[in-house]
């Protein structure tokens, strides 16, 4: 209905006298009166209702605004047209409509009829302003006038997201208005459609408009007439069972119900579910009432009918009517928990050329399963109608500017979720797909090879990056390429080099080249331990995707093979005995293939208590000595359900296990990595304030029990920083995913406790059901990235970075004064090292140095890294990061007070760089959007670094081979590792009689194959461990290279093995079992020498009683380790780091107590004048320096040579 302008009702009462001047200032009335009325509103005498009526019924004088809103003449005959201005003049501004609805429509036959008087018939001009006094023209809006007919804006012709303005108008009308003719009717409009039905009768209308504005028309402007629909076509449905609906799209039983009742996930009643009939349109039929209950009349039993249940957060349900003659079918319902949208498969990256073709694809699973696709190049999103992609991307003809990173986003009714980048590389037609110059890669050479001419213990035999090319890849369309190319070695070349006594072969790379990538295979293994005292989780189930895959071992222990295409590997770890809590670990494993250790640390269940589930129950949450519990939960009487959703009365076993972040110690035992899917489907972190697992069992059926609406009351002053109080929920963790779901929000709540004392507490409500690990944790927006590298030994070297190293990172609370207590830990991350170090994520603060601090250990196989000293001083050029960064970070190592404690780790202030300080932007700390950069950056840049514990060992390959590296395997007969996915390590145990700890080298050489006969594979150095009994007893496990098949599987080759100490030692003895193994496995090695032990290895795997120690595994490093821990202990199956000297010997030498002659490997290494260059090593540490290795030997890639020639090109 149309309102006048400036209506009391419809103005605020703070705006009233605004809108009082906006009025003063386009009446006629004198200033002196308006403010006398003005007076008379403000003392109450005169209403303001009144005041405005009066100044409406003012005409306005000003007549400035002609020029600046909306004028136009009128096209219609006016007899005024050739009078002079003079004889027209403009009416009072009019406001009949508000831009409500449809727009804003300023009709002149609609103003006529409430101001007859106050405007004329046929107006020769109007004008448009909104009441904001802008004129019609200056605000951007699409408008339409004619002043025969009036002013109008549609709001649907707007810009998206803005409606019409209010106008008013006003027109120019003659002096003498002359109203006194007629009025008169226009045509009658055409008949409206009829809406009548097929085969059923309606009314139709037409219309007609009075011509006159002033005068009403004598008569009816609309008349309707009976009309009758069209003939309704002949519906081809057959009903088995009952009629066919009007719609004829299903059939009618009208004396037949359906009765049923639905339950959630958790065999809860489920209130508020919907049923659907799912014909060609789904139509709600009803919704189940507060007991998950529903009743359907009309659903014919035909076995044909099919209903659909939906209920949020659960997967839709569809189930058929069954066939039925009873007048009442029953249907039991139980729902499914909804799965949320998960990344199955990543994008790959492809190398391709100019105008070639490439394929991204995106797998991405849930239920329901997603509905929309989208892909975005370099964040930007792509056209769909213009790429007409879905969950796969097809790029032809590429270009140079096609070049960068692709990911796709999958979403469907629950949520989205994002994919990891893929990154493509477009190459000219005529550029070469890989740099053919190799990058430069030192080795670390033996001891009696020092090189006089660069003044070091180092050789650059070069290697080739690790990137994809195009190879011979055609136009196919593919997800995945069919073969694989990376950058590898095309030519190598065979060099000597002089050491003292002997010329030492080594292969340098000379080219790279476009090669088929190596098949690799991904291990991870570990253990499965107590949190608390390290007892071992026997015979435990290994799950992975709610299959079970493995178990562990008496000890603990597991290996298992990472299965291709796995992006995210998540296992369950379950106890069988119920000792520990079902733990979800989200693993690192080594994407390039390989074996990672991982420990894993289990919480141990706490004994159950007795509670009734007829009574209200509460339940603490929080572990820490002499703290109040961080939360608690309250149980309702009559709340515990069966599985069948029926509910139990009984007593209730309760067994709650709370992870206590103010606890440090539990930082290891924390499950999944603490990462949610957001709402636009990034991966985010969460920061935890506590982790619960709930048991609820039948006291005496033992029955596994649910619970319905179960309270968590969270004690508001455990939560330090005060903006997690708004962002606190409830978690639970989804053990196939390894991600966090949301299960509910907080609120507020004041409690008294005492007489004087309240406490504010956070009270969240949840469903415990299917066992479930639950979390209190808030979303943390303040992130950053961490680099940090692993190295060999303290040469700290580029070329003797460690990969396959976990580095893990555990966020401490942020620091008094800051936010909260320093004591408890929010958060860890675990990242493996590659080529190029690790970039560990963690929670930083820009505007706060000392906000977040963090610890960072890191481990290898089991083996502790040590990280760099901070005491007595920081050492920049040690540590890896300059001053004045080290200072600001804090950086310190864990003995830095007390010398007594482990130097495995080091904490530091994560402090975000400021990005108006160059320095900062150089690392060692990054922004979150900065990973590629960190990622990336080169060797100078700061980062913070680990070293292993250097052993007494060194080894050396004649074709370099990087054992934490499987993909730099390279195929050449001279290759130690003749297969680059099965590795066979072999020790032979050495006694040796002699007051000193001795060296002791294996030189081993082809023996018996004609492509490799008297070429060298390589060199092993070993000290040995003196006997802790025995003053003048040590021994050692020697590497030698096993025989067998060479890299072409063609023949095999019994290696020629020398033992020789270093040294005047005799041998004494040979084992007898070994001796005979040799006469009788024919050629037999001279022994001549007595000085040395000569062999052709066996080509058997023997054991501890021939002092043969043979391991095959898919890791390298794994196989090496399980021998020597059998060669230390001195038996075929067990395990020890302690030497033990007397077990499972194969030889004995006999070394005089005289100084030696000739320095032993460290102490050449030590008194070198290359030192200054090479850098040093470290004494051995105990008995532990024979499981370290400070290999030299490292890279690269595929190559085949002859031997008999000095260079090679493979083509």
């Amino acid at each position: 209905m149309p309102i006048l302008a400036l209506s009391p009702h419809l103005l605020p009462r703070n705006r009233i006298y605004a809108g009082l001047f906006l009025v003063w200032s386009c009446v006629r009335a004198p200033l002196p009166e308006v403010r006398s009325l003005l007076q008379r509103a403000r003392m109450g005498s005169l209403s303001i209702r009144t005041f405005l009526l009066f100044l409406l019924g003012i005409t306005c004088t000003f007549t400035q605004w002609t020029q600046r809103g909306i004028s136009k003449r009128s096209e219609r005959p006016n007899p005024a047209v050739n009078h002079n201005e003079d004889d027209y003049e403009w009416t009072t501004w009019f406001n009949v409509d508000h831009p409500g609805g449809k727009g804003d429509y300023e009709k002149l036959n609609v103003i006529g009829f409430y101001y007859r008087t106050r405007v004329c018939e046929v107006p020769r001009a109007l004008e448009a302003r909104t009441t904001e006094w802008i004129p019609a023209r200056s605000t951007g809006e699409r408008v339409h006038a004619d002043p025969a007919v009036g002013f109008w804006c549609v709001n649907a012709e707007q810009p998206v997201g803005r409606n019409c303005s209010n106008y008013a108008v006003r027109f120019l009308c003659p002096k003498h208005n002359k109203s006194d003719v007629e009025p008169t009717w226009g045509p009658w409009s055409d008949w409206s459609p009829c809406p009548a039905p097929c085969d059923q009768v309606a009314t139709q209308h037409r219309s007609r408009s009075c011509k006159s504005v002033s005068k009403q028309c004598n008569g009816q402007a609309v008349e309707g007439r009976t009309c009758e629909g069209p003939s309704c076509p002949s519906c081809d449905l057959h009903c088995v069972m009952g009629s066919v609906n009007a719609e004829c799209d299903g059939c009618t039983c009208k004396d037949h119900t359906v009765l049923g009742s639905v339950r959630s996930a958790g065999g809860l009643p489920a209130p508020g579910a919907a049923i659907l009939r799912t014909d060609s349109s789904p139509r709600l039929l009803t919704v189940t009432d507060h007991n998950g209950h529903f009743h359907i009349l009309g659903i014919c039993p035909d076995g044909n009918t099919t209903l659909m249940v939906k209920l949020q957060n659960h997967t839709p349900r569809k189930v058929i009517v069954p066939h039925s003659t009873e007048p009442t079918s029953v249907l039991h319902l139980k729902l499914e928990r909804a799965k949320k949208l998960y990344v199955v498969k990543n994008p790959e990256n492809k190398a391709r050329k100019e105008g070639q073709t490439v394929a991204f694809c995106c797998k991405v699973d849930g239920s329901p399963e997603p509905d929309i696709y989208e892909w975005f190049h370099n964040g930007a999103l792509l056209d769909r109608d213009q790429y007409q992609y879905d969950k796969t991307l097809i790029l032809r003809n590429l270009s140079l500017d096609q070049m960068g990173d692709y990911y796709c986003r999958a979403s469907n009714e629950n949520g989205a979720i994002k994919s990891k980048p893929a990154t493509l590389t477009v190459i000219g037609q005529n550029e070469p797909s890989c740099d053919p110059t190799p990058d430069s890669h030192l080795i670390r050479l033996p001891h009696d090879c020092f090189q006089n001419d660069t003044n070091s213990l180092y050789y650059d035999v070069g290697r080739c990056p690790t990137s994809t090319c195009t190879g011979k890849l055609n136009n196919g369309i593919r997800c995945e390429d069919s073969v694989s190319y990376c950058c590898g070695i095309s030519n190598m070349e065979e060099k000597e080099i002089k050491c003292q006594g002997y010329q030492l072969p080594i292969m340098v790379v000379t080219q790279c080249g476009c090669k088929t990538c190596v098949d690799t295979k991904s291990i991870v293994r570990g253990r499965a331990i107590a949190a608390d005292n390290g007892e071992p989780m026997r015979f435990g189930h290994i799950y992975m995707d709610g299959v079970r895959i493995s178990r562990t071992g008496y000890k603990g222990t597991f290996s298992i093979q990472v299965p291709k295409d796995t992006e995210r590997l998540v296992l369950t770890f379950v106890d069988n005995l119920q000792k520990f809590v079902n733990t979800t670990k989200v693993l690192p494993f080594n994407t390039k293939g390989g074996a990672v250790f991982h420990e894993i640390k289990l919480l141990r269940k706490k004994p159950a208590v007795i509670i009734s589930s007829r009574e209200t129950n509460k339940l603490e949450l929080g572990e820490a000595e002499g703290q109040d519990p961080i939360a608690e939960i309250e149980i309702p009487p009559n709340t515990f359900y069966k599985e069948n959703g029926e509910v139990f009365m009984g007593n209730v076993k309760a067994s709650v296990t709370f992870l206590d972040p103010r606890d440090t110690s539990t930082a290891a035992a924390a499950q999944s990595d603490l990462n949610f899917i957001s709402d636009e489907g990034d991966t985010l972190p969460l920061r935890t304030y506590g982790m619960f697992s709930v048991d609820f069992r039948d006291e005496e059926g033992g029955e596994s029990l649910n619970a319905g609406e179960v309270k968590v009351r969270l004690d508001a002053a455990q939560v330090k920083v005060p903006e997690h109080l708004k962002t606190m929920m409830l978690w639970s963790l989804n053990p196939d995913t390894g991600l966090w779901e949301e299960e509910g929000q907080f609120r507020a709540e004041k409690k008294q406790r005492g007489k004087r004392e309240e406490r504010t507490f956070l009270i969240g409500n949840m469903e415990i059901r299917e066992r479930r690990l639950f979390n209190l944790d808030v979303p943390e927006n303040r992130r950053c990235y961490v680099k940090v590298r692993a190295f060999r030994s303290e040469r700290f070297m580029p070329s003797e970075q460690v990969e396959g190293v976990v580095m893990t990172l555990i966020n401490m609370e942020p620091t008094p004064g800051f936010s909260t207590n320093p004591r408890a830990w929010g958060r860890f991350d675990s990242v493996i090292t590659g080529t190029n170090g690790a970039c560990l994520p963690a929670f930083c603060d820009e505007q706060k140095t000392d906000a977040y601090s963090a610890y960072v250990m890191a481990n290898l196989g089991g083996e502790e890294l040590e990280a760099v000293a901070s005491s007595p001083k920081l050492n920049p050029n040690i540590i890896g990061v300059p001053q004045p960064s080290l200072n600001k970070l804090n950086y310190r190592r864990t003995d830095h007070d007390d010398p007594r404690i482990k130097k495995t780790a080091f904490s530091i202030n994560v402090a975000k760089p400021n990005s108006n300080i160059a320095e900062e932007a150089n690392g060692p700390i990054y922004p979150y959007e900065k990973l590629k950069e960190c990622e990336e950056a080169p060797f100078s840049a700061a980062h913070f670094r680990f070293s292993r514990v250097e052993g007494d060992r060194y080894d050396y390959n004649t074709v370099p081979f990087n054992e934490d590296d499987p993909m730099s395997w390279t195929e050449d007969y001279l290759s130690w590792w003749p297969k680059p996915m099965e590795y066979r390590a072999c020790y032979i145990k050495v006694k040796l009689n002699s007051p000193h700890e001795l060296n002791v080298r294996s030189r081993n050489m082809g023996g018996t194959h004609p492509k490799t006969v008297g070429q060298l594979y390589g060199i092993r150095d070993t000290r040995s461990i003196r006997d802790m009994d025995q003053a003048t007893v040590s021994a050692v496990c020697v590497e030698f290279k096993c025989s067998g098949m060479l890299y072409d599987q063609d023949r095999v080759d019994r290696t020629l093995v020398k033992v020789i100490p270093q040294g005047s030692c005799k041998r004494d003895s040979v084992n007898s079992m070994l001796q005979e193994y040799l006469v009788n496995h024919l050629p037999l090695a001279v022994n001549n020498d007595t000085n040395e032990f000569t062999m052709l290895a066996p080509l058997d795997p023997l054991g501890h009683n021939y002092g043969i120690y043979t391991v095959t595994d898919q890791d390298p490093r794994t196989a090496k380790e399980i021998a020597l821990g059998r060669c230390f202990d001195g038996t075929s199956d067990g395990s020890s780091r302690v030497m033990k000297n007397n077990e499972g010997v194969a030889l004995t030498f006999t070394c005089g107590d005289k100084e030696v002659t000739r320095q032993s490997v460290f102490q050449q290494m030590q008194t070198s004048v290359g030192q200054a260059t090479a850098g040093s090593t470290r004494q051995g540490r105990g008995d532990r320096r024979q499981r370290g290795s400070s290999s030299g030997s490292r890279n690269n890639r595929r190559s085949t040579r002859n031997p008999n020639t000095r260079t090679k090109t493979v083509g």
